[in-house]
């Protein structure tokens, strides 16, 4: 059920309070958003540090993609003053959605040899293509 209410401020002074009060938890909301942006990518770094290129943690940072995602489109309803911050948090959702898809990458070229992981064996990793050096 929803209920709609057509309310008018009194006042200009209490209009202004009530539209800074509102620009004020959206605010709030965008500035969580690019934190946890930020943690995402943070994740994907640390992830590559380690050459963890399994087709596990792919899935599970495109799990978190997908939250982020649904979750900007959830602030993006609530933003009626449409705040520059908007802007700058769909710039970082397109950032974190590069930064998955180079670690995507860098995935599949392990899971097709081009590439060694760290739980690639060394004999494993000398055979590799790219580690054979070229006789011509």
């Amino acid at each position: 059920m929803l209920a709609v209410i057509d309310a008018s401020p009194r006042d200009d002074a209490s209009g202004a309070m009530i539209e800074d009060a509102f620009r004020a938890a959206r605010l709030d909301e965008w500035v969580e958003f690019e934190a946890d942006c930020g943690k995402f990518e943070k994740e994907i770094a640390k992830e590559i540090a380690k050459a963890k290129f399994t087709f596990g943690e792919l899935e599970e940072e495109e799990q978190s993609l997908d939250r982020l995602r649904r979750w900007y489109r959830d602030l993006m309803k609530r933003d009626v003053l449409r705040l520059p911050e908007a802007h700058a948090a769909e710039q970082r959702l397109d950032g974190c959605e590069a930064v998955l898809e180079g670690y995507a990458e860098l995935v599949y070229d392990v899971m097709r040899g081009a590439t060694p992981s760290a739980d690639t064996p060394p004999a494993a990793a000398a055979d590799s293509p790219e580690q054979v050096p070229d006789a011509r």
